[in-house]
């Protein structure tokens, strides 16, 4: 039998549509700087960020003095973590192929993969810096071949975040501006007089952030509707609570609406688990995020077996998908629908956060069940091409397209294969001028 010893609060359900007044002055904004550019970008920044500086571009000079900022050993983390990533990045890249078949004689279909010509990253600020966010998302578009990428991030209480500028450079960023918000995001999807647009959209951001995505995808591509990060664990008895425990509440410490969710096949341990988060909680240094986001949004599920866990676990098709059992592998052949998966104690997703090398901009609110995360194959357009050489195969293909339009009443498509069939075969063209002249 499946039951919880702990639910969320029934008035804690993320809602999938953003609120009315976000929707609003999302709009607004955009609206805004679509008509004065550059003139209504400052304002924001002024408004919002209190940040007002000569120009939002840094210039070589001013990143060199950055970098010469931040401590040899956060640098090397930097460079490591980054290598992690490049590493993982380009495998993938290697794995996707471009072909050419022959599908008939001298019929030849083909793909390739074709870089957009500019994508755009924002990195986060505010309280978070997220200078991991400029790896997933900078450097992923690099190794994808995107030529020009640009970054946003913006300042922290007016002071320069140096580290986050520097992941900026080293992950290779081709500009990098000091502007926050909506404000950043419209300003690199339609452009301004001084911020040339770009092709597609990625990194997380907060409600308004996620809101001017959502209302601008369509112009541009983006990553994915990104929602409040999410944790779910499935743990038998062999799992420590105490890992556990700790393990659900670096998710929690998000923000306030970040599910955290436990499934079990053991009672005990889930219980164990409840109070170690209890015990933890009141000196942890994130609590002002972590208790609200256990209290309202924190669940704990017990089931009577695995099969059944991985059923409940992919019915909330998690962000993050974390297996503390005997045998973690056999997730692998058990879920389907997860962002991405944790196999083992020895794996968390922290390190998927900040360094172990897969992308940590993952599906939320359920949307594991059709997406992944970002990744190479985001900036990529994966297109086909045709040839055909063989005039008998055109003449067969013209002859066949001919009749497949028609029962589709496309007269004008059917003509296209008309041609062609009487060109390099023998059909007639009764509906040609001087028709009987051609034949």
């Amino acid at each position: 039998m499946t039951f919880a010893l702990k639910r969320a609060a029934e008035s804690s359900a993320a809602t999938t549509t953003s609120l009315p007044d976000v929707q609003e002055k999302v709009a607004a904004i955009i609206a805004d700087i679509r008509e004065r550019g550059d003139e209504a970008v400052r304002e924001c920044s002024a408004r919002f960020d209190k940040w007002e500086p000569e120009a939002f571009r840094l210039s070589r000079a001013q990143i060199d003095e950055i970098m010469a900022r931040v401590p040899d050993q956060v640098i090397a983390d930097i460079e490591f973590v980054q290598q992690q990533v490049r590493g993982f990045a380009e495998k993938q890249l290697e794995s996707m192929r471009e072909i050419e078949v022959e599908t008939l004689p001298g019929v030849h279909l083909g793909q390739k993969h074709i870089p957009v010509a500019a994508a755009g990253a924002y990195v986060p600020g505010g309280r978070y810096p997220l200078l991991a966010s400029a790896h997933m998302t900078i450097l992923t578009a690099k190794a994808a071949g995107v030529p020009r990428v640009i970054a946003c991030t913006p300042p922290i209480r007016g002071e320069v975040p140096d580290a986050t500028v520097a992941a900026m450079h080293l992950a290779g960023a081709d500009e990098i501006y000091l502007l926050g918000g909506v404000q950043a995001v419209v300003s690199m999807a339609l452009g301004t007089e001084t911020i040339e647009p770009v092709d597609m959209l990625a990194g997380p951001g907060n409600a308004f952030v996620a809101e001017a995505k959502r209302q601008l995808y369509g112009e541009i591509g983006i990553d994915l509707f990104a929602g409040p990060t999410e944790v779910l664990i499935v743990a038998d008895e062999t799992a420590d609570p105490f890992v556990v425990a700790v393990d659900l509440l670096s998710q929690a410490e998000h923000g306030p609406d970040s599910p955290a969710v436990l499934i079990t096949t053991s009672e005990a341990l889930g219980r164990s688990v409840i109070e170690h988060v209890d015990a933890l909680l009141p000196d942890m240094p994130t609590r002002d995020n972590a208790e609200p986001a256990w209290r309202d949004h924190g669940e704990v599920h017990v089931v009577p077996d695995l099969d059944e866990a991985y059923r409940l676990a992919d019915a909330y098709a998690s962000e993050h998908v974390q297996i503390l059992t005997r045998q973690p592998r056999e997730a692998l052949e058990k879920m389907r629908n997860y962002g991405a998966l944790f196999l083992g104690e020895g794996t968390c997703v922290s390190y998927g956060d900040k360094v172990i090398g897969t992308n940590h901009v993952l599906p939320t609110r359920g949307a594991a069940r059709y997406t992944g995360g970002l990744w190479v194959g985001k900036y990529l357009k994966t297109v086909t091409y045709q040839e055909v050489t063989d005039t008998a195969a055109s003449a067969r293909l013209g002859e066949v397209c001919g009749r497949a339009a028609r029962v589709e009443l496309f007269e004008g498509h059917a003509r296209s294969g008309d041609v062609r069939a009487a060109k390099y075969g023998t059909a007639d063209l009764p509906w040609a001028p001087n028709a009987a002249a051609r034949s």
